[in-house]
């Protein structure tokens, strides 16, 4: 029996966590995964088309109960986006399930063609996105889907943060009329949101306030910049963090904000530096002419280290302490250019 993963979280880190008051809940993967069956439920033109992914995207019950909204196509990740096509195009509510690897490389040109130039509103599901995969390696991470899906016109991607955001985007997504992709990982997550938290697609949320750095990141890192950002209050900074967890169409008012009201800017994502978040933050900001010091956080063009997610995660800064150091170099930096 192999051993368990490391935690994504040092001892430090959990007492962080519990000073916040944060409570661990469940991988999105499975919130995703219950909320669609609720939606299922009480909407009979949802369907599910799986590439071989039903236990991978925790879709079991889905399929136990609705077995005639869920469609199982084996490992033809093109059959399954074109199949969710035509299904979106007949008037289903039709969403595509497979591992964000495979899905957005196999099959990016049904993507593009079949569903974002055809105008069909398929809603294109990544599971185990990032390094899920761990020590599966660099032919099982999805570093690129981001970049790759960016490029691509008329298609909406989110990318959510905790059980909260997850629950939102899935009801988000039934709704839309146009194409959506969606990004899980398969890590437990935080609770970040307090009950009386709104998510509107295409507007980020500003988790904590202040004005030395500003995290701004996406999917399963920005937990770790909230608690960057408790850890540097502990040194004199007040920094702030927003989630984005609409990576496309990106909030260009909070970007513009967090460069203009705060001294630096660390973007954060579970992705290529090439291609992702930073980038089009960067972008942005250089576009309306704010110059503020600026570090891209995630993973660098190279082989990927063979690891788990949580000591990738560790060697590439993605963790507290990671995060928690580069704002600081950062911020010194600001301090010597002023």
């Amino acid at each position: 029996m192999s051993a368990p993963a490391p935690s994504m979280y040092s001892s430090e880190a959990k007492a962080v966590a519990d000073r916040l008051g944060f409570k661990l809940g469940r991988p999105n993967l499975e919130e995703f995964a219950d909320a669609l069956l609720a939606l299922g439920k009480e909407d009979r033109q949802i369907v599910v088309v799986t590439s071989d992914s039903r236990g991978s995207g925790k879709l079991g019950p889905f399929g136990q109960a609705l077995p005639e909204q869920l469609v199982e196509v084996g490992i033809a990740e093109q059959d399954l986006v074109g199949i969710t096509a035509g299904l979106a195009a007949a008037g289903k509510k039709a969403f595509a399930v497979s591992p964000a690897c495979f899905l957005t490389a196999r099959a990016l040109e049904q993507i593009k063609n079949d569903v974002c130039y055809s105008d069909v509103p398929a809603k294109i599901v990544g599971i185990s996105a990032g390094v899920s995969y761990g020590a599966l390696g660099s032919t099982h991470h999805s570093l690129h889907d981001l970049a790759a899906l960016r490029a691509i016109y008329n298609i909406t991607i989110l990318v959510p943060a905790d059980n909260f955001e997850t629950r939102e985007a899935v009801r988000a997504a039934a709704r839309a009329t146009h194409p959506v992709f969606i990004r899980f990982g398969k890590a437990p997550t935080y609770t970040l949101h307090p009950p009386e938290s709104k998510f509107q697609v295409g507007t980020a949320i500003v988790l904590r306030d202040g004005s030395d750095a500003c995290f701004i990141g996406t999917g399963e890192t920005v937990i770790h910049a909230l608690l960057a950002a408790e850890r540097l209050a502990e040194d004199g900074f007040d920094c702030r963090v927003v989630s984005m967890h609409t990576v496309k169409p990106l909030d260009r008012d909070a970007v513009l904000a967090a460069g203009r009201e705060c001294r630096a800017v660390v973007t954060v994502e579970e992705h290529s530096v090439h291609g992702g978040l930073g980038e089009a933050v960067a972008a942005i900001l250089m576009q309306a002419g704010v110059a503020v010091p600026l570090r891209i956080v995630g993973l660098p063009d190279e082989d990927t280290v063979t690891g788990s997610q949580a000591d990738i995660f560790r060697h590439y800064g993605l963790s507290m302490e990671g995060l928690a150091e580069t704002a600081t170099e950062l911020l010194k930096h600001a301090e010597v250019s002023t």
